[in-house]
């Protein structure tokens, strides 16, 4: 008979449905300091580093998903050997044909577990037949590690980079446990090259890490996660039982809850990554400081748009080279698709949409107004202007991203426009202050300049470990003021 406290620790090895592993989890400050030990032993030897980072991150995707750990393994061999033979192919149509194979290998291993009973209940509903749901459990970054797919193997078909000889690295740039789960979405030829350097982590790489590792905790674990038990998830869940005033002041907060709680884990990402020795380009750049819907995109989870941008505009659609209606309609199957990558409903299509014809209003009214005046304070209310008029579109667009079905989302809209009113204010703001502040508090934290944050990491990078370990434990208390019973799964776990 296995003693208990040994049976406790074998509980903890295994995957669990009900506490899947992330970054936020006790378990793995633990089990990452044990491989970390690993890893910095074998810093010297790049290709025993790179198992070593391979196994844990398999062992990670295990713990967050279980047996899903094979598709990963499965996707990593089959378009390790792909791409090798779309190198060698001589001819265009040998070329293009293989790379057609992998990309309907990757998207249909993304169809079927993500949108085969979206299309099956639009069967249902418009059809005479009628075909059972089938019971299909999403694997977790399924989206982000296909997506991974398709750049190596279009950037080795367009001759952009040779295919990797070592398996093992394939196997880690889709496995890597900083991004696998949520993101970002990174790019062989950035990634690869950086597992054959020498490892090296300067003081302000340590420095920075530290600073991403701690906010992005703060940002998920404090703000995002408070403002979605205490407000949020009331509110969207019953719309109706709210007046306008109410509704409005949860879609604000829940620009900051998927700010908060994305930026966050995609902090969190790099800073562990920065500790490796890996960069991961940055995820989010003060996003609702955007001045328009396309500088948005660019500042909003950058690694799709661009992965968007390049792969599907340009390389799929032709971009811009074919007029301005053909441009037009390529910007809105783009945005469309983008919406659709999120989720199988009719919400995420709406989301796209709506984006889409932001840009190309954008597109139009751009080139009309692109004048400044000599007056700098009319520049900065034109500013102020541009900016506010953007976060409140994108605050728009979020009702449908949040809202469960279609009938939410229009009761949301309905009590906003045709409910408002500031009757009860006072005993709401009684009843729901701590989220209030918590909301400014979100808001204060993106609107920090970033020199704010580069200042903050190069005065710490001269302290001792005493001064992390102290920071690190207040955070440890902070939290537990906030802390929950039931852990808030990420936001971007479910695509």
């Amino acid at each position: 008979m296995i003693p208990f406290d040994l049976q406790s620790i074998l509980n903890q090895l295994v995957y669990d449905p009900k506490n899947p592993l992330l970054f936020s989890s006790g378990f793995f400050v633990y089990f990452f300091l044990l491989f970390f030990a690993f890893y910095y032993l074998a810093r010297n030897n790049f290709r025993a580093r790179a198992a070593i980072l391979s196994l844990f991150s398999l062992y990670f995707f295990y713990k967050a998903s279980g047996n899903f750990v094979v598709l990963v393994i499965a996707s990593a061999v089959i378009n390790f050997l792909l791409s090798k033979l779309i190198y060698k192919q001589k001819t265009y149509i040998l070329k293009k044909s293989l790379l057609l194979l992998s990309v309907a290998i990757n998207l249909g291993i993304l169809f079927y577990f993500k949108y085969t009973n979206f299309f099956i209940e639009i069967v249902n509903t418009f059809g005479t037949a009628h075909f059972n749901y089938l019971s299909l459990i999403l694997p977790i970054g399924i989206s982000f590690y296909t997506f991974e797919n398709l750049s190596y193997t279009i950037d080795i078909y367009r001759g952009e980079i040779e295919p990797e000889d070592n398996i093992v690295n394939y196997v880690l740039f889709l496995s890597f446990f900083p991004k696998l789960v949520m993101g970002p979405i990174v790019r062989a030829k950035d990634f690869i090259p950086q597992l054959k350097n020498d490892y090296f982590v300067s003081e302000h790489d340590f420095s920075k890490g530290f600073y991403l590792i701690l906010t992005g905790l703060i940002k998920k674990l404090i703000i995002s996660d408070y403002i979605t038990l205490n407000l949020v998830d009331y509110v969207f869940d019953g719309p109706s039982l709210h007046n306008g005033f109410e509704c409005l002041v949860a879609l604000y907060g829940y620009a900051i809850v998927i700010y908060c709680d994305f930026s966050g884990y995609s902090d969190m990402a790099i800073g562990i990554s920065k500790w490796l020795g890996i960069t991961i380009p940055a995820n989010f750049i003060s996003p609702y400081q955007s001045k328009s819907i396309k500088e948005f995109w660019k500042r909003w989870h950058i690694s799709l748009s661009s992965w968007l941008q390049d792969y599907l505009y340009i390389f799929t659609f032709g971009g811009n080279r074919k007029g301005k209606f053909r441009t037009n309609v390529n910007l809105l199957l783009t945005m469309i698709l983008g919406g659709f990558w999120h989720g199988a409903s009719w919400n995420f299509l709406i989301w796209g949409t709506l984006h889409g014809f932001g840009l190309i209003i954008h597109k139009f009214f751009g080139s009309l107004f692109t004048f400044k005046t000599n007056n700098t304070f009319l520049n900065k209310i034109g500013t102020v202007f541009s900016v506010m008029l953007t976060f409140h579109f994108v605050l728009f667009c979020w009702i449908f991203f949040r809202a469960t079905d279609l009938n939410t989302a229009y009761q949301f809209i309905n009590q906003i426009f045709f409910d408002f009113t500031f009757e009860g204010a006072d005993t709401f703001y009684l009843n729901y202050k701590g989220v209030i502040y918590m909301i400014a508090l979100g808001l204060i934290i993106h609107f920090v300049p970033k020199n704010v944050g580069e200042w903050i990491v190069e005065r710490q990078k001269k302290l001792s470990v005493a001064y992390y370990i102290l920071l690190f434990f207040g955070f440890l208390v902070l939290y537990s003021f906030f802390k929950n019973s039931e852990p808030v799964m990420p936001i971007y776990l479910q695509f």
